[in-house]
């Protein structure tokens, strides 16, 4: 089985089990320790996965960290595992920052079991960084998220490498996040960027607030389109042995065909959905002039209209599910 199928099964486990695993320690075992496995180390043997691992750090004596993940005699990796309805902050990190320190650990893990912190000593040797280089969330898992993690398995760990592509994914994490708050709210300065090359002469207040109110929505054009483009391509690519056509009788008593493009529409958003809930929520409803995808079967539920019949330019119409 490979790392992306593991991780999309535990993605799975934590979406049904997170809001009962209150404690700590069913965080770690139904959680951690599964992600620590779908990394390839054996959890059950004491010179891979040592938990509850103890070190004497300055005049703090006996203190634990809750996994040291070994290579032989050396640390390769520290856990620090927090209740998983527990938001990760930094005040749960201070073990984690005095066992790097002692210890030749130079990769460091904060989890609550949902989301994953990756810590390393980018800024300075042998000193925890306050920022995570990479951070993830099992709840919405990405396949670039699998590819980046495949690095910290058992088999491809080089913790050289590891370092030295920290740097370059903490400043993607920073980038990425300052672009998430300019398509949010364009700042002043994004603003007249913009302006001043699409439109001749003085930047006003007004031209300001015109344009990071056109900014916000163009955003959202180029998603949308984004998102409409590969679904085209994904039906477009389907085999013509893929779904047949299905015919049902709407409310009214007419009959309506279901075609082999709707159902794979209908599958694919089934797919997607599945990151957040459960598959069999997402059922498909079709009439005449669209195919609605809904949750719960709830027409006041509505997360996609598929509009393919007999249209020239097909296109899928999205919705906010509340």
């Amino acid at each position: 089985m490979d790392l992306q199928t593991r991780l999309n099964e535990l993605a799975k486990r934590t979406l049904e089990h997170r809001e009962v695993l209150l404690t700590e320690e069913a965080a770690k075992t139904a959680l951690v320790m599964p992600f620590i496995q779908a990394l390839g180390y054996d959890v059950f043997n004491p010179s891979e996965v040592v938990p509850e691992y103890t070190a004497d750090v300055g005049t703090k004596k006996g203190e634990k960290v809750d996994y040291a993940i070994c290579d032989g005699s050396k640390i390769r990796i520290l856990v620090e595992c927090k209740p998983s309805t527990a938001p990760l902050n930094l005040n749960h990190a201070s073990q984690l920052f005095r066992y790097f320190s002692v210890t030749d650990a130079r990769l460091a893990i904060l989890t609550n079991g949902v989301v994953y912190q990756f810590y390393s000593d980018v800024e300075a040797p042998n000193k925890m960084d306050d920022k995570p280089f990479f951070t993830f969330s099992m709840d919405a898992i990405k396949p670039a998220d699998a590819r980046t993690i495949e690095k910290f398995t058992k088999q491809s760990f080089d913790i050289e490498k590891i370092v030295q592509e920290a740097g370059l994914l903490k400043l993607q994490s920073l980038l990425r996040k300052e672009l998430e708050k300019e398509m949010a709210e364009p700042s002043e300065e994004v603003t007249r960027l913009l302006a001043s090359r699409v439109q001749g002469g003085r930047v006003t207040a007004q031209v300001r607030e015109n344009f990071g109110k056109m900014i916000v929505s163009t955003f959202s054009a180029i998603i949308r389109d984004r998102v409409n483009e590969r679904l085209s391509s994904a039906l477009n690519a389907a085999s013509p042995s893929g779904p047949e056509e299905e015919a049902v009788l709407d409310e009214g008593g007419d009959v309506v065909v279901t075609t082999a493009e709707e159902l794979a529409g209908f599958h694919i958003i089934q797919a997607i959905a599945s990151k957040v809930v459960k598959p069999k929520r997402i059922v498909m409803r079709d009439a005449k002039s669209y195919c609605a995808i809904l949750l719960d079967d709830n027409n006041r539920k509505t997360i996609a209209r598929l509009h393919f019949n007999g249209l020239t330019t097909k296109y899928v119409g999205t919705f906010t599910v509340t």
